[in-house]
């Protein structure tokens, strides 16, 4: 009976990366991997499934145990109409070939084949034999080269071999494989087999349509972290009795300061678990020198993201007029007084950004208290800093290979990671795009839903589709 969804083993030598690529293409980084070679002993099935169906499935499969014996039996009967069927039959209770009936298994139920090779490695007679053993099944099958360091001079002699044998050759780093990378190689498996077109077909509009699905669940937690964030505010009343000194009231600005900022960070970071749930990360993965590790209010993240000086100015206006103030931009660079606000000795890593307060400091007086309030976050620029940080890190969530786990982190072709030297996101939007998002920000603050908002997730939505789609760029921080 004919499959209903496409069924690919995945073979290859022990360490040669096959689980690394299971765990990329199906999104799962909870797959087992291990650097030592022979982790994969027996067939493990993972499905790939989307709206509780199964569009593709990928099966772990371990390393041939005598690929010569094999071929052997394979050329002495070329007669059998399916040659890993009938091996399968032959040698399933010999324990001499249990790994390789595991292996066999998922083929001769009429799986197809993706072989994975380390393409930096030199190619073996081993390694002939088991491409034309591969051959012989008369699967559709697919060759890989997951090239596992920078090392090429051996990958044409690889493209030679595997050409004569397979139908259809592939270069693809299960380490460091972008989600537009990953979609190419799945549309790459149309070409293995006629038969199998409709259905890789199927399943690829099934991953893009649940990838559109999650980018729109992506930059609706971005824009609620926005509207969140904007609006945020601490507050605590204070006995008199324990106001005496100018130095009590300084402490109580100091702890709230820090209780306002640690608040930020902590509703960031539970947006980012939220992001890293949309495109199934389970672990943290960002390495030490990545602008994302850099503390949220950091004068170094200030610096990187968020607008220019001058589009800064023109959103103020914009959202100035919308709301009845506007941007003070003669102290651009300068505190707005120490009454209203509090600056940086008031404690806390982020006192001003771009010049400005991060927020109104406010003390009203009731009979035997102080109530100290801070907030909500007025500085204009600190939520294009945010939003910066959060396509950000979706990009990274995006990219970031589920097969990453099993990558030398000392080595020098680790992926990259690319610092932001110029500029973030925000800024390469157009100025009306900017003007919006400005609105939105503002109203945010006064805790007023708006029209624009729906417009501003649109925006969101589609500098998310474009960082999943493009190449990886200095820009992206990937």
């Amino acid at each position: 009976m004919a499959a209903k969804i496409p069924r690919l083993a995945i073979m290859g030598h022990p360490n040669a990366g096959k689980s690394s690529v299971v765990a990329t293409l199906t999104e799962n980084d909870q797959v087992s991997i291990d650097k030592r070679a022979g982790t994969t002993t027996e067939s493990d099935v993972y499905p790939v499934v989307i709206d509780g169906e199964t569009v593709i499935e990928f099966i772990d499969t371990p390393g041939f145990q005598n690929p010569n014996a094999i071929l052997e039996w394979f050329q002495a009967n070329d007669g059998q109409r399916d040659l890993a069927r009938a091996f399968v039959a032959a040698h399933r209770a010999n324990p001499l070939f249990a790994h390789d009936c595991a292996l066999l298994e998922p083929v001769a139920e009429g799986a197809g084949i993706i072989l994975v090779v380390d393409g930096s490695k030199r190619i073996k007679e081993k390694d002939r034999v088991e491409i034309e053993l591969l051959r012989l099944t008369g699967r559709p099958r697919m060759a890989i080269l997951n090239n596992l360091t920078n090392q090429h001079r051996y990958m044409i002699d690889w493209q030679k071999a595997l050409n004569l044998a397979f139908n259809s050759v592939r270069e693809f780093n299960a380490h460091r494989a972008t989600y537009s990378e990953r979609i190419k190689l799945l549309n790459a498996l149309k070409s293995i087999d006629q038969r199998w077109e409709l259905l890789v077909e199927g399943a690829v509009d099934a991953f893009v349509r649940d990838w559109e699905r999650r980018t729109e669940l992506a930059a609706g937690t971005i824009l609620e972290l926005l509207r969140i964030a904007l609006s945020y505010r601490v507050s605590k009343a204070v006995s008199d009795h324990k106001l005496v000194f100018q130095s009590d009231r300084n402490r109580v600005k100091a702890e709230l300061t820090a209780e306002f900022e640690e608040g930020l960070r902590q509703l960031e970071i539970a947006a980012q678990a939220q992001l890293r749930v949309h495109f199934r990360h389970n672990v943290k993965t960002f390495a030490s020198d990545s602008i994302l590790n850099q503390d949220l209010l950091s004068e170094e993240v200030e610096q990187t993201l968020g607008l220019s000086r001058r589009q800064l100015a023109l959103v103020g206006m914009a959202a100035g007029a919308a709301s009845g103030v506007t941007l003070d931009l003669a102290t651009a660079g300068h505190s707005l007084g120490a009454g209203a606000f509090f600056g940086a000795a008031a404690g806390g890593v982020l006192g001003m950004v771009g010049g400005k307060a991060l927020a109104k400091f406010d003390i009203e007086r009731a009979p035997g208290t102080h109530r100290f309030t801070i907030g909500p976050v007025s500085n204009p620029r600190f939520p294009f800093v945010l939003l910066d940080r959060s396509i950000l890190y979706s990009a990274r969530a995006m990219n970031w290979a589920h097969g990453r786990q099993a990558a030398d982190e000392d080595a020098a072709d680790r992926v990259p990671e690319k610092v932001i030297t110029k500029q973030g996101f925000t800024e390469e939007l157009t100025s009306a795009q900017q003007r919006e998002l400005g609105r939105f920000f503002a109203a945010a603050r006064r805790g007023r839903e708006v029209e624009s908002a729906e417009l501003c997730r649109k925006i969101i939505k589609e500098v998310l589709r474009g960082v999943a789609l493009s190449e990886i760029d200095s820009r992206n921080a990937l």
